[in-house]
């Protein structure tokens, strides 16, 4: 790669972080309100942990649809030559994997939360959604107004896969770490350096870079 191919840009530099930050402050955050969502003595807090972690949601949800938007509309580096095709592939569907979570989970939660069922109690649970305190979050259309029986149904669906996907976006951050590790301490390539600011690539991984650093 050259030297001007092999850094993300500012803005998807910005919103990689961000959505990843938020993703891995929320996984821990929704274990803890599930453990305690029936624990009378966490009530208060269980709310305000409810309305933290549904804004976080609905913040990664629109930051991952923005970041989409801006990868299907800008270039990006690409992949390097080194790489065997079978690790291209994979770096690849593990992107795609990465996008799905980052917006069916929160769907899934907007889902759960729109159809205003408690699954753990099985009753009708239906609480405004406050985006960090600031305004009200509107809820999908047409669930809360179905029937109990449809409700508890698509609160049950949703939760279901939320949960999963929640195990699921635990196992891509940690294989998309360890990947991203690999590239620079090993193979020794600009990969993790093209997405962090700080932290420049491997010497030698970008040799017009590093003639350019020495003549300066």
């Amino acid at each position: 790669m050259s030297a001007g191919t092999s850094r993300y840009s500012a803005v998807a530099i910005f919103l990689h972080w961000t959505i990843a930050l938020a993703i891995i402050a929320m996984v821990p955050l929704g274990w803890w309100m599930t453990d305690n969502l029936s624990n009378p003595a966490e009530a208060s807090r269980v709310f305000r942990a409810y309305q933290l972690h549904k804004s976080i949601g609905l913040t990664i949800l629109a930051l991952s649809v923005l970041r989409l938007l801006w990868r299907l509309t800008h270039r990006f580096p690409p992949l390097p030559d080194h790489m065997p095709g079978w690790e291209k592939a994979a770096a690849r569907i593990s992107h795609i994997l990465l996008y799905a979570v980052m917006l069916v989970m929160p769907i899934t939660g907007w889902i759960y939360v729109s159809a205003g069922w408690n699954s753990a109690m099985n009753m009708p649970f239906a609480i405004p959604t406050l985006w960090f305190g600031l305004f009200e979050w509107p809820h999908l259309p047409g669930l809360v107004e179905a029937s109990n029986a449809t409700r508890s149904a698509a609160a049950s669906a949703s939760m279901s896969v939320h949960e999963s996907l929640a195990w699921g976006a635990v196992a891509l951050v940690v294989l998309h770490s360890a990947a991203a590790l690999k590239h620079h301490f090993f193979d020794r390539d600009s990969v993790l350096a093209g997405m962090l600011p700080l932290v420049r690539a491997p010497r030698g991984a970008n040799p017009a870079a590093d003639r350019a650093s020495e003549q300066g």
